[in-house]
């Protein structure tokens, strides 16, 4: 397989030239960028160039120069700083070029194996997302669970779930004094649709909507455009990346890719997310390379799904008979590995826009 690489050199040149030809706010300026996307706006996802390691104001200007409409920090972590000074400087910066602004607060279920108390509580991790959100100027501060292992925790996700809610709730005047909604993220194959709504159903659509993930969808064993149009409606925010999935002896290997890459029909996807989520962007979250296992037909995984039925899965086993692997890439030899992985992250975002633009 071969890949539109680009030069490491070239992009850090391109960042310095616009960094000396904006020197005054170290951002382009609102008035040179002109979004052919007025109608389905688009976004960066920080996790998509994780491998440059950019915080927010290195985020903005990558989102800028790319003509982006928003810019997605999905956790505390993508800031220099949290104090009140520093996110005043990260609104400005994207002001000035047009960007929008959404945040993440993280996992807010204490029970998760992946939760940290960073914060204190997760009623304490949602109201520092709400300073935070409120600061920047976002209307949603997402959060989730965890990822796949919380099924075979205590009580399995039932409990977790039970958790979030309880949490979301403990904050609810908080959140309606802000004029800012929670969005729970479907992470890392940890909920499947029917437990998102369940959970918006528990707490209401006043507090709570959906971060929706396609690709950790699949993961679920979810056909990720049936759960566009089951959660479409209640979408506040989202982080999308195209994906492949084929037969496996023990059920079935997936790996997401580049957007137009994979199985995903791109034209319907746009068109559907249009109708149902007018006005959300579509944050691109591209990560790619790495093949993982969903063994569904083994007695221990199925654990984790109690009460699944063949019938809820039909779809996504009807798209496990129509993917092939795609080849791993690997860096070509005396290349250096670190520099290999932030081109190829680069290459597939700037792809995946590329190909959205088509369609929308």
């Amino acid at each position: 397989m071969t890949m539109t690489t680009i030069s490491r050199r070239k992009i850090l040149h391109r960042f310095a030239s616009t960094a000396l030809a904006t020197s005054g706010t170290g951002i382009i300026g609102a008035a040179e960028k002109s979004s052919p996307l007025a109608t389905l706006p688009l976004g960066l996802d920080g996790h998509a160039v994780r491998g440059m390691k950019w915080k927010s104001l290195q985020l903005i200007e990558y989102a800028a120069k790319n003509q982006l409409d928003a810019v997605l920090f999905n956790g505390p972590h993508y800031f220099e700083s949290l104090d009140s000074e520093h996110l005043k400087r990260v609104k400005a910066a994207a002001d000035a070029a047009g960007l929008r602004i959404y945040i993440g607060a993280g996992g807010i279920s204490e029970g998760a194996k992946s939760y940290r108390d960073t914060y204190g509580s997760g009623a304490d991790t949602l109201r520092e997302g709400l300073r935070i959100a409120r600061a920047l100027g976002s209307p949603v501060v997402n959060c989730r669970i965890g990822n796949i292992d919380d099924r075979y925790s205590e009580g399995g996700i039932a409990a977790r779930l039970e958790e979030a809610a309880r949490t979301l709730k403990a904050v609810r005047d908080e959140a309606r004094d802000h004029g800012v909604k929670f969005a729970f993220e479907n992470h890392a194959g940890d909920t499947r649709s029917e437990e998102v709504l369940s959970l918006i159903e528990a707490v209401g659509t006043d507090l709570c909507g959906v971060m929706l993930d396609p690709g950790n969808a699949l993961w679920a064993m979810e056909d990720p455009m049936e759960q566009l149009e089951r959660l479409g409606p209640h979408v506040l925010c989202s982080s999308v990346r195209d994906y492949m999935v084929w037969p496996s002896e023990q059920g079935a290997i997936f790996q997401w890719t580049a957007i137009g890459e994979g199985l995903m029909d791109v034209p319907a996807y746009v068109k559907t997310f249009k109708k149902l989520c007018p006005g959300v962007p579509l944050f691109v979250e591209t990560i790619s390379n790495q093949a993982r296992p969903i063994p569904f037909l083994t007695k221990e995984f199925l654990a984790g799904f109690p009460g699944l039925k063949v019938t809820d899965i039909t779809s996504f086993l009807k798209l496990c008979q129509q993917g092939t692997p795609p080849a791993i890439l690997e860096a070509p030899e005396g290349t250096d590995a670190k520099s290999f992985d932030q081109d190829l992250q680069i290459s597939e975002f700037e792809k995946s826009i590329a190909t959205l633009r088509k369609y929308a």
